[in-house]
């Protein structure tokens, strides 16, 4: 199997120096002591949707304009929209209407032509929102486009951590990002889960992945598993209990099949199971 490490790329020319011209703005717009986040979501998006048009309430009072049009400038604000986790009973709305806008920011930027799948910009983008948004986020954070959140304000992030496209986060109940995690595209993370007898009957459950966990494509860790150090969880598997650390996860239920060839003496520790040993791969 062939070493394959990504290039580095940077945009190069003018367009460097706006984008980064942008982002010192943004970054620094957001950390002004008493900001109002709501504004600068709004004039953030106004001028990523309306690029040359330079006055937000006129053109929203401007009784000539479509009333579709003019929907589409109000919900640029996030006061006039409303996300899903507000709808959670166990919704916190202090916080959340604290991060309500950098979470609308996220999503309207990542659906946008500048966000979409410019990586290098929207990396750099919601590295910015980031540290404003999760309890934690370590240092080189690297998010790709169209990852989901519900709460964020629960979300504490190692440093190095990499989340690729179209990852769901359900961070209702807490997630823990460890240094180094790995998450693929489409895999989806729950921090909290439904009776089966009563569907309101909600339970709300730490998810923990340790340092150096990979979670591959379309996985699915459920609410209040902990999966151990450098262990890793396969393609489309589904992990209902925690995984050891330095094992390799898959299937549904997600089980053990083997333990990475540079795990320590202690990962490969067997466990009596019904008055007998068990092999490496026991679950």
């Amino acid at each position: 199997m062939a070493l394959l490490p990504l290039k580095k790329l940077e945009t190069g020319g003018s367009a460097a120096r706006v984008y980064q011209e942008w982002l010192e703005a943004l970054e620094a717009d957001l950390a002004r002591p008493g900001a109002d986040w709501y504004r600068v979501a709004r004039d953030t998006l106004f001028t990523i949707y309306f690029p040359g048009h330079r006055d937000y309430d006129e053109m929203v009072a401007d009784p000539k304009l479509p009333p579709a049009a003019r929907s589409s400038l109000l919900a640029l604000d996030p006061h006039n929209i409303t996300l899903e986790p507000e709808y959670y009973a166990d919704v916190d709305a202090a916080r959340f209407a604290k991060v309500k806008p950098l979470l609308w920011l996220w999503q309207s930027f990542d659906r946008s032509p500048l966000g979409g799948g410019n990586v290098d910009l929207g990396v750099r983008f919601r590295r910015i929102l980031a540290r404003h948004l999760f309890a934690r986020c370590g240092r080189n954070f690297k998010c790709f486009h169209f990852v989901e959140f519900s709460f964020g304000y629960n979300m504490e992030v190692g440093d190095d951590v990499v989340v690729h496209r179209y990852v769901l986060l359900d961070d209702r109940g807490g997630i823990t990002l460890g240094d180094r995690v790995s998450i693929s595209d489409y895999a989806n993370i729950y921090s909290h889960t439904h009776s089966i007898v009563e569907q309101k009957d909600v339970t709300n459950a730490r998810t923990v992945l340790e340092d150096d966990v990979r979670i591959t494509y379309h996985a699915t860790i459920l609410a209040g598993v902990r999966v151990g150090r450098n262990a890793m969880v396969g393609a489309m598997a589904v992990a209902t209990k925690d995984v050891r650390p330095y094992h390799v996860n898959v299937g549904i239920p997600a089980k053990s099949v083997r333990v990475k060839p540079n795990a320590p003496p202690e990962a490969w520790v067997t466990e009596r199971v019904s008055g007998r040993q068990s092999g490496e791969s026991g679950s």
